[in-house]
């Protein structure tokens, strides 16, 4: 194929075909969009929400661990009731906290939010505390029901008045739990026992992995889909 220009025909062959145009938009935009993205795709992970050990935002309602779960004994499950068949924990509905504040503290100050969410069916603006990144697929349910506790990743939590990251939550911190998931494997009774310690954890959890045959994966899809 020759070219036709003002001055006749030109005996230059095309070096692409025509249809190779319609890239060249597609390759300026990569070239301006890929570094951007890279960018925040970088910022986002290494934030203070997903990587800082000791983050702990403030929260609408001063819900304290230490007292409910500590002093009262609640059960993680009461609240975050779908963590051992979900990915998700759950953020707890209005309508739980009410069970109880119905009659309990009924006016106080502190449950103000949760008055008002009851009565208005807004729900509370709870600030997410441990945030990993939109490209990471972590699954509650897989980990509770393998013996994994609670306490592995969220500290001991039934001490904290306001709940904070104590753990990285970086993929070299999940890989070495993957790579020597003994010391974090506990008996399915006492997952959600934060207090609960074992007279050697490493064989207690040597123990339940060959028992129910534990093996995480440490290839690229298990968390990243």
């Amino acid at each position: 194929m020759r070219r036709v220009t003002d001055r006749g025909t030109d005996s230059t062959p095309y070096v692409f075909p025509k249809w190779a145009n319609v890239l060249r938009p597609a390759l300026a935009l990569s070239v301006i969009g890929l570094p951007l993205y890279l960018t925040l795709l970088v910022t986002f992970g290494f934030s203070a929400r997903t990587l800082n050990v000791g983050y702990a935002p403030e929260q609408p309602v001063p819900y304290s661990h230490a007292l409910h779960v500590g002093e009262l004994g609640m059960d993680c499950r009461y609240c975050h009731s779908t963590v051992e068949r979900s990915r998700h924990a759950a953020i707890p509905p209005t309508e739980t906290c009410m069970n109880c504040h119905t009659r309990i503290r009924a006016q106080s100050e502190k449950l103000a939010a949760v008055r008002v969410s009851a009565e208005t069916g807004e729900p509370i603006p709870w600030v997410r505390v441990h945030d990993l990144p939109e490209y990471v697929y972590f699954n509650h349910e897989s980990h509770v029901s393998a013996g994994v506790s609670c306490v592995s990743c969220h500290g001991r939590v039934d001490t904290m008045e306001v709940v904070r990251t104590v753990q990285p939550l970086s993929m070299s911190w999940c890989l070495d739990c993957h790579r020597n998931p003994d010391p974090h494997l506990r008996p399915l009774d006492r997952v959600t026992d934060l207090a609960w310690e074992p007279e050697d954890r490493v064989e207690t959890g040597r123990q339940i992995r060959e028992a129910t045959g534990v093996s995480p994966s440490t290839d690229c899809w298990a968390c990243h889909r």
